[in-house]
């Protein structure tokens, strides 16, 4: 029975995929052994990473890449207990979709990732370097030794991001109408490649390139933190302005559903430490379908490295949460805020990553992993609290989020004014020159008639008569 549950796991990975973007069916672990190694990869991703090629490199040097590193790659392999893991069917890479980095030269990156692959040499190379050597630039100055072919495709690349750049402060500059804006200024701002050779793709750009992707993609997690915070505060500024237009009695009536709400919203599942060995062996017994009593670490780290990598990426690590955040969050009740689950994933993925991640590059090996499981925490772990038994920002804060609403409100308000008196002078002008036009109508008209009326009545007669005499 036990055997048949394992099985089973194989199917259930599936459902992992497509959280996680990966492809169609879950890439469990004896498809990994079937791939031909890629050692380069595996230096690039234990330097820091993108998350697919260059995300492997950035954020823990590039973490948002790695992925896409690897739909024209095959992973490392890893030795996979056969006994655990059976009949798996391999899944074509190529299939893969990258994740968007969210960043907005993200195309760019991609494009230059993908034409920097073609190249022998240059992947050779990256194959020994470091992290060190990615962050001094001194790889970037191997771009000079790639093939002519290469470097006229990343030529043509940064042609036309600069020009789709300057598309960009051209629709800026037409919004502003202020012709007294320095272009070049502008430009500076996008930092991801050099604008003082904008025909030219050198190893500067290349460096520019890898220092502002890692830059950006290290404060994203601080990005959105501050985004969900201010949407928590809006939810609650907007809640207390609804409750100023109610009557009293109406007012307890909202009010006091607001506190069941969250009671209700609070009374849940007891939620499992994130990492912990009960919150895994939830996941091994009801998503991957197998027996709790034969919980193993390391079966469970290949059967959940979904895209055979040899690696736990973020987006791998957040699908372990999906049975924990269930019980807390369902989208068919109105107490339950999807926004919140969301935060509440982030948070999760992030405690573990501080706990198991010792080398700091985003990635989680299975060294670590497996050490990670070795700690009294990963079996007598504190109780985690949850997003509803935390205060997400103080009074004050509060206060000076709502008087900084107030002042985008005034000055939204007084641009409203101006539109209203520059719609009114357009209506004025409108209305004085159709009454121009109506008088010009009637001058015109008057000026025929006394045409007319200057003409004789001898003249008139005569003219009858020629008429008449033509006719007959």
């Amino acid at each position: 029975m036990a055997a048949r549950r394992r099985e089973r796991a194989v199917g259930r990975s599936a459902e992992q995929s497509r959280r996680l973007g990966a492809g169609e069916a879950g890439l469990c672990a004896a498809n990994i052994q079937q791939a031909e190694p890629r050692a380069w990869f595996s230096r690039l991703r234990k330097a820091g990473g993108l998350e697919m090629k260059w995300r492997t490199i950035l954020l823990q040097y590039w973490f948002f890449l790695v992925t896409y590193v690897f739909t024209a790659l095959e992973a490392v392999p890893i030795d996979i207990d056969k006994t655990k893991v059976k009949n798996t069917q391999p899944v074509d890479s190529a299939k893969i979709e990258p994740p968007d980095t969210g960043l907005y030269y993200d195309e760019y990156l991609k494009q230059v990732i993908d034409v920097l692959e073609t190249d022998n040499h240059f992947r050779e190379k990256l194959q020994k370097a470091d992290i060190e050597e990615i962050k001094s630039g001194r790889l970037s100055r191997e771009l000079d030794l790639v093939s002519h072919h290469v470097r006229t495709k990343l030529d043509e690349l940064k042609r036309q991001e600069v020009a789709r750049l300057r598309m960009l402060i051209k629709a800026k500059l037409d919004s502003l109408q202020d012709t007294g804006i320095d272009h070049h200024a502008l430009l500076k701002q996008f930092d991801h490649l050099n604008h003082l050779n904008p025909d030219k793709f050198e190893s500067t750009d290349l460096d520019m390139l890898i220092k502002a992707a890692t830059s950006d993609l290290e404060h994203y997690d601080k990005a959105r933190h501050e985004e969900f915070k201010k949407y928590e505060m809006m939810k609650e500024h907007e809640r207390r302005e609804y409750l100023k237009t109610l009557t009293e009695e109406k007012r307890k009536e909202e009010e006091s559903k607001f506190e069941e709400m969250k009671k209700k919203h609070g009374n849940h599942p007891k939620v499992n430490h994130p990492g912990s060995k009960d919150q895994l062996k939830e996941v091994w017994e009801e998503t991957d379908g197998l027996d709790p009593n034969d919980f193993d670490p390391k079966t469970f780290f290949k059967l959940h490295d979904v895209n055979g990598d040899g690696f736990l990426d973020e987006q791998e690590l957040e699908a372990l949460f999906t049975k924990e955040l269930e019980k807390v969050y369902d989208p068919k009740n109105e107490e339950d805020d999807m926004v919140e689950m969301e935060e509440e994933r982030l948070r999760m993925r992030e405690h573990v990553m501080n706990e198991v991640d010792t080398n700091k590059d985003r990635l989680v090996t299975l060294e670590e992993f497996l050490k990670a499981t070795e700690k009294r925490e990963f079996l007598e772990p504190d109780s985690w609290e949850t997003l509803d038994q935390q205060q997400f920002f103080t009074e004050e804060e509060l206060k000076e989020y709502e008087n900084l609403i107030s002042v985008q409100e005034t000055e939204l308000k007084k641009k409203a004014d101006e539109l209203q008196k520059q719609k009114e002078e357009l209506q004025r002008q409108h209305d004085q020159l159709e009454a121009q036009k109506l008088e010009y109508h009637q001058v015109v008209q008057q000026m025929e008639q006394k045409k007319l009326q200057a003409i004789s009545p001898s003249a008139l007669v005569e003219n009858q008569r020629s008429s008449h005499t033509f006719e007959a």
